[in-house]
């Protein structure tokens, strides 16, 4: 296979600094205005600092000690070469000026901007090199603008998964004989033969269909066994609903759920599918059960569409507009006329006379339902900024929108659960305001793909909307 050369933008280093030594034995180009995009970064206190920083330290383990080697390329353990490319946009190509870069000027006139600079570098190696060019980038303006100027550009393809088909599986469906059906149900498992019936993931969930056209769902087991799925009638939410599953993906989802040797489930689905509401109504069923020590419930703080500028008060007012989605669900899940739960041997937190958020005025009214568990710290609604370094024990811990996270912060989150904590990703891939993340390379379908077949994991697609008939018309109609 003949040598490329990879042009990288900052956009992909920021996405994943590991993306060094993505490309096998090809040259890898670092343009210098890279490096300087990386500078204006490297402070921040966020995902996106830390990816800096992280290039940055790779980078100078690289070049450490050899100056030759900036621009003659260092070699990597696949044998390719990583070079640190200074910008060729005024310097002539065999004595005259590179009829590509004279044609760029004409479109881009600005050679300042950082991102032109960068294509302009692409145009350079592109000319004075034999073997073909081409930029990989996260930002799809760029991609297009290196097209217009006849470049070759790529998105950054390691972390997307392969098939987008794969994203959002219907519910798979086996079919068996009436006799087997009836041994499945009074029984609860089956096993049944494999030779027509491709390979399944482990604890991936199907629908068992009789030849009579009874159905009922099942979950594989590791060696191939069908078991039936293990979930209550009701889950009676603590000073609040009752809540069931309405269809078969929700079933699905409360098996999951529910089950405590499960460490991580991802759920996707399209809105009104009950996948938050679901999530942090089986956290509260646990907790009355004691088997986790508190519920959190988080989401990145990534705004759709123009915001209003900065907020007034302190954090917890300032992180309430962004929050606001996930106490919509407590207060579905335990409506303001309800009693206030109580948690007999959790003590009220001493350093404050009323939780955040209270309602005013005298009398039980005062407290919205869940403000009792935030007092008792038994509940927690918080923002995802402040999750790095961070190691969470026996927590039943709510993601939700985990679709608007990079592979790489898929990974932080994932990490810092400690044991007896239970991880709930979800999300919809087709709901996404990152600008460098799409359905395919988000971190939920990410931690989905790379997790799937684990004995700890399970998946499960949401396909039914119980929000209401509105919403349901307009997710699919809209």
């Amino acid at each position: 296979m003949a040598i490329k050369n990879y042009v990288l933008d900052t956009s992909v280093l920021l996405h994943d600094p590991s993306s060094l030594l993505r490309f096998e034995d090809n040259h890898v180009w670092i343009p210098v205005e890279t490096l300087e995009e990386l500078d204006r970064f490297k402070t921040e206190q966020t995902e996106r600092g830390a990816n800096a920083r992280s290039v940055n330290r790779r980078l100078h383990d690289f070049f450490q000690g050899r100056r030759d080697a900036m621009q003659e390329g260092a070699v990597t353990p696949d044998g390719g070469r990583i070079s640190v490319l200074i910008n060729g946009y005024h310097e002539p190509v065999n004595g005259a000026e590179n009829p590509a870069l004279a044609r760029m000027k004409e479109f881009f006139p600005n050679p300042e901007k950082m991102d032109h600079r960068i294509l302009a570098c692409c145009l350079h190696v592109q000319a004075t090199r034999h073997q073909p060019t081409i930029l990989v980038s996260k930002d799809i303006n760029m991609q297009l603008k290196a097209l217009a100027l006849g470049l070759e550009s790529d998105d950054y393809l390691h972390d997307k998964v392969e098939d987008r088909a794969a994203v959002h599986p219907g519910l798979p469906v086996v079919k068996i004989g009436i006799h087997q059906m009836q041994r499945f149900a009074s029984a609860g498992s089956l096993v049944v033969d494999r030779k027509n019936d491709p390979a399944r993931a482990m604890n991936e969930y199907v629908l068992l269909e009789s030849s009579a056209g009874k159905t009922m769902p099942a979950r594989c087991l590791h060696d191939g066994t069908l078991k039936k799925l293990c979930v209550p009638a009701a889950l009676g939410i603590p000073g609040g609903i009752q809540l069931r599953g309405a269809n078969l993906g929700q079933l699905c989802f409360l098996d999951a759920l529910l089950d405590p040797e499960v460490s991580l489930v991802t759920c996707l689905g399209p809105a009104g599918t009950g996948k938050t509401l679901l999530a942090i109504g089986a956290g509260l069923f646990l907790l009355r059960q004691r088997l986790h020590d508190g519920l959190t419930i988080s989401r990145p703080v990534i705004p759709m569409g123009d915001t209003l500028g900065f907020l007034p008060g302190d954090l917890k007012e300032k992180m309430r507009p962004w929050l606001q989605p996930i106490y919509d669900a407590l207060e579905c899940l335990m409506p303001r006329n309800a009693a206030p739960p109580g948690f007999e041997g959790r003590p009220q937190r001493r350093h404050r006379e009323r939780p955040p958020f209270a309602e005013s005025g005298p009398g039980p009214g005062a407290f919205k339902p869940h403000e009792k568990l935030i007092a008792q710290g038994v509940l927690e609604v918080e923002a995802l900024c402040y999750i790095r370094g961070r190691s969470i024990p026996n927590r039943f811990f709510v993601l939700d929108e985990a679709q608007q996270l990079t592979p790489l912060e898929a990974k932080t989150i994932v990490t810092r659960m400690s044991k007896g904590s239970k991880l709930i990703m979800v999300g919809d891939p087709d709901q996404i305001d990152h600008p460098y993340v799409d359905a395919r390379s988000n971190g939920l379908v990410y931690a989905r793909n790379r997790m799937r077949c684990h004995p700890i994991a399970r998946h499960v697609t949401l396909s039914k909307g119980e929000r209401s008939a509105l919403a349901e018309a307009g997710a699919s109609a809209m």
